[in-house]
C-alpha cells in the first residue's frame, strides 16, 4: 500500500522525490493553445462565447440574463444544507476572520532630515474575482479562505464564478457564500470564466485580481491572463510531509497520510522518520485504516505513485529532505519539535504536535489553507490580506533636502545615461539659486 524506503537506499529515495517534484500541472503547448483560443473568443464575443462554452462543456444552455445567479436560487440551495454544517461554517468563518484581522497592515509615514516625509499608503484593490470549481473539488472551505482575506483587506466588490451546476450540487458552497454576504455570482466555469473576469463581458465585470483553485484549464487561463490582472498562484497537486520520531502515534500519522492522499491520485503524502519501528507500524496502520474509506482506490494510487515512508539517519537529514521538497503542509510529531522546525526554511504551513492534524488548518484554525505547492514555498506564502492590497510609496521632499542631494541624484542619472533625469533635479537647484540671488539684490 505504501512503500518503506530505508535509509541506506539513497537511489530509491532520490527517484521517489524526483517523481513527487515532477507531478505539478503540465501546461503543455497543446493545452495552452486550446486555452488561448478560448480566451481570445471570450474577449471577442463576450457573453455569447460564455453561453456557447457553457453549453459545450457543462451541458447547460443559459440565456444571457441567466448568467448571473439570482439570489432566490442561491437561497434555495443554501437552505438545503445540514444544520451541523451551517453551524460549523459560521464558527470557521469567525475564526478565519479573527486570524486575518491580525494580518492587516496600516499606512505609515516617517520624517527624515530637513522636513522630508516618506511612507506607504495601504489601499485595497477595488475588485476581486473568485473561481469556485465544481464537481468533487467544490469546497466551501476554499470559499471561506479566499473571501475572508479579501473582505478584511477592504475589497469593494467580490465577484464569484462557478460552473452552472455547482450551487445545486453543493449546498454548502451556497451557504458559505451567503454567510459571507457574497451574492454576485456568475454561472460560468473553466477557462472561459477566467477570461471573463480578466477582460470583462457585457454581463461579467472585469476584476483586478483572480484567486481560487481550478483544473489545468483554469490554471492555464490564469497564467495567460496574468499581467492583464493579478492572480494568486498556479496551484499544483496537494502534498504533506509528516516528520515524526518513535514518540509519535502510528495511528495518528497514518490517518494524516490518508487524509492527504484522498485529495486525488496526484496528491503526495510522505512520512519522514528516524524510527524504523515507527515506519513499520505506520505502514500497517495505513493498510488497516484505508479499507474503510470511500476513496480507497484514489488513495491507493496516490500512495503508490507519490507516497512513501522514508527512514533517515537523523533529524538533520530529514530537514534537508524537507527543505528540498518545500512541502505545502508539514506536520511535526516528535521530541524537540521546535528545534527541528528551526531547521526547516521552506514549508507552506507547519503543524506542531499530535493534536494539530492538517485538517485543523484546512477548515478551522484560522490561518489560510491556500498554500504554495510544488516547491513554491521556497519563494511564496499562504494567501492572505496582503494579497488584496496595494502599497503606494509616498514621497514629500523639501527644498532644503533637494538642494543638498540634487548633485548626487544628477551624478547617478548621468552614470545611467539619463540626462533628462539629471536635469529634472538640477533645474530646481538652479531656480532656487536664482531666487536666492534676486532676493539678495532686493535686500
Amino acid at each position: 500500500m505504501i512503500e518503506i524506503i530505508k535509509s541506506e537506499n539513497a537511489e530509491r529515495r532520490r527517484s521517489k522525490l524526483a517523481a513527487i517534484k515532477g507531478r505539478n500541472i503540465a501546461l503543455d503547448a497543446e493545452l495552452m493553445n486550446t486555452v488561448t483560443g478560448i480566451i481570445d473568443d471570450v474577449r471577442r464575443r463576450g457573453d455569447d462565447a460564455l453561453i456557447e462554452y457553457t453549453a459545450r462543456f457543462d451541458g447547460v444552455v443559459l440565456k444571457r440574463d441567466e448568467l448571473r445567479v439570482n439570489e432566490e436560487t442561491l437561497h434555495a440551495s443554501a437552505n438545503r444544507v445540514d444544520r451541523k454544517v451551517l453551524t460549523a461554517l459560521r464558527e470557521a468563518i469567525k475564526r478565519i476572520r479573527a486570524f486575518h484581522e491580525c494580518e492587516r497592515s496600516q499606512s505609515w509615514e516617517m520624517e527624515s532630515s530637513r522636513g522630508v516625509r516618506l511612507g506607504q499608503r495601504i489601499t485595497p484593490i477595488e475588485r476581486a474575482g473568485l473561481y469556485v470549481p465544481g464537481g468533487t473539488a467544490s469546497y466551501p472551505s476554499s470559499v471561506m479562505m479566499n473571501v475572508v482575506p479579501a473582505q478584511v483587506a477592504g475589497v469593494e466588490r467580490l465577484v464569484v464564478v462557478t460552473p452552472p451546476k455547482t450551487l445545486a450540487e453543493t449546498p454548502a458552497v451556497a451557504a458559505a457564500l451567503l454567510e459571507l454576504n457574497v451574492t454576485e455570482i456568475y454561472a460560468v466555469g473553466g477557462a472561459q470564466a477566467v477570461a471573463a473576469l480578466a477582460y470583462g463581458t457585457e454581463t461579467v465585470p472585469r476584476v483586478d485580481k483572480i484567486t481560487g483553485p481550478g483544473n489545468k484549464y483554469v490554471a492555464a487561463a490564469k497564467k495567460l491572463v496574468f499581467g492583464a490582472v493579478g492572480i494568486d498562484s498556479l496551484a499544483g497537486p496537494s502534498e504533506i510531509v509528516v516528520l515524526a520520531d518513535e514518540t509519535a502515534r502510528s495511528d495518528f500519522v497514518a490517518a494524516d497520510l490518508l487524509a492527504q492522499a484522498e485529495h486525488g491520485e496526484d496528491a503526495s503524502a510522505l512520512l519522514v522518520t528516524t524510527g524504523a519501528e515507527l515506519a513499520e507500524k505506520v505502514a500497517a496502520e495505513v493498510r488497516r485504516q484505508v479499507s474503510g474509506l470511500p476513496r480507497r482506490a484514489i488513495i491507493a494510487r496516490s500512495l503508490a505513485d507519490y507516497g512513501a515512508i522514508i527512514v533517515v539517519e537523523n533529524v538533520e537529514q530529514a530537514c534537508e529532505l524537507i527543505n528540498a521538497l518545500a512541502p505545502e503542509h508539514l506536520e511535526i510529531m516528535m521530541r524537540n519539535a521546535d528545534t527541528a522546525a528551526a531547521r526547516v526554511r521552506h514549508a507552506g504551513a507547519i503543524f506542531f504536535g499530535a493534536h494539530s492534524p492538517e485538517a485543523v488548518g484546512d477548515y478551522f484554525a484560522g490561518p489560510n489553507h491556500v498554500l504554495p505547492t510544488g516547491t513554491a514555498a521556497r519563494y511564496s506564502s499562504a494567501l492572505g490580506v496582503n494579497d488584496f492590497v496595494r502599497r503606494t510609496s509616498i514621497i514629500r521632499y523639501s527644498s532644503e533636502e533637494l538642494n543638498e542631494t540634487a548633485p548626487m541624484i544628477a551624478a547617478l542619472a548621468h552614470a545611467e545615461g539619463l540626462d533628462a533625469h539629471a536635469r529634472s533635479a538640477l533645474i530646481r537647484l538652479e531656480r532656487e539659486e536664482e531666487s536666492s540671488g534676486r532676493a539678495g539684490l532686493i535686500d
